[in-house]
């Protein structure tokens, strides 16, 4: 992965860094490979129906979150850290006191891919938990 930074950082050729992101991928579970168009399209169709949006400057999907206290933003943000850390897969966010702002891509690859969209299922269940 440092190779893909190294090549990003020099502006190396888009097939160049889309060979070496694969090979990051493929290091990964299945569900971090690239996502089809119509895979794409389906899983922001169902995010978007549960108030994500598109972030395409970021090619990210994002979500605000609020809950009545602290806590249960805390609460949340918890259930989320484990289960990222289960899939190795880390989202962006922000917090401040009741308020969740989340932002979902697969860094090392520079788009979404299914681990997104996985993350965000299970972010959905741990809100409503």
């Amino acid at each position: 992965m440092g190779s893909f930074l190294f090549i990003s950082r020099l502006g190396g050729s888009r097939a160049l860094v889309a060979a070496t992101c694969s090979r990051a991928l493929s290091k990964m579970t299945s569900e971090a490979y690239f996502l089809t168009p119509e895979e794409k399209a389906h899983g922001l169709q169902e995010l978007q129906a549960l108030g994500w949006t598109e972030v395409s400057e970021k090619n990210a999907i994002y979500k605000e979150y609020k809950f009545k206290t602290f806590n249960q933003a805390f609460g949340f943000m918890t259930r989320v850290a484990l289960q990222a850390e289960k899939m190795n897969h880390h989202p962006e966010w922000f917090n401040v006191y009741n308020k969740v702002q989340i932002t979902l891509t697969t860094h090392d690859c520079g788009r979404l891919t299914k681990k997104d969209l996985k993350l965000a299922q299970f972010i959905e269940k741990a809100a409503t938990s």
